[in-house]
């Protein structure tokens, strides 16, 4: 977009400059063109990106995190949940318990075109899944579908709720029969690493 306006700025520059040229000038019998006026010069800066309210609906996620199961209490792992590009993209960076933990990113963007968020996940197994949703309720619920490793259709549906005591919720579940049916894949608690 910014582009697009320097472009047409220039247009217009270009334009005005040559009125203003002796040659045309000379062409014409009418009086010389008037200087643009102070209002018509001035120009409405571009909205911030990713400023909206809307691009902000995620920011609960955001921090460094100690996840444990939900049933057990046993750790699963930590994650680091960051701003990036100016505030446009959530990115986690999630590392499975153990030595050998499991690896994985995400990057979270509102698109404001589609009016939804959106999440992008690839992990160091060949996992990826493409996520589209909203906040509702309270919750951010991401979901879509993918091809398992069977060869099936498979749905994801991801739930991520602050609580009071200002830890998050991830419930991940997971359809096999097109939503008639959910089971959990993964239900976790964020608490603020100290």
């Amino acid at each position: 977009m910014k582009v697009l306006r320097s472009t047409i700025a220039l247009g217009s520059l270009a334009a005005f400059s040559l009125v203003a040229s002796p040659l045309y000038a000379g062409a014409q019998s009418a009086a010389p063109a008037a200087a643009p006026s102070a209002a018509a010069a001035a120009q409405t800066p571009p909205p911030k990106p990713c400023a909206t309210r809307q691009d902000r609906q995620f920011d609960f996620w955001l921090g460094k995190w100690n996840v444990t199961d939900r049933a057990t209490g046993k750790p699963d792992g930590t994650n680091d949940v960051t701003s990036e590009l100016k505030g446009c993209v959530l990115q986690e960076h999630w590392i499975g318990a153990g030595p050998n933990g499991p690896r994985g990113t995400s990057f979270n963007h509102y698109d404001p075109a589609r009016k939804l968020w959106h999440q992008t996940w690839v992990d160091d197994g060949g996992g990826i899944l493409y996520l589209d949703g909203g906040l509702k309720n309270g919750s951010m619920v991401l979901s879509g579908a993918r091809i398992g490793r069977a060869g099936k259709r498979v749905i994801d549906r991801i739930t991520f709720t602050p609580r009071p005591d200002g830890s998050v919720r991830q419930w991940w579940q997971v359809s096999r029969d097109g939503g008639k049916t959910w089971t959990t894949s993964f239900d976790g608690i964020y608490r603020k690493a100290s």
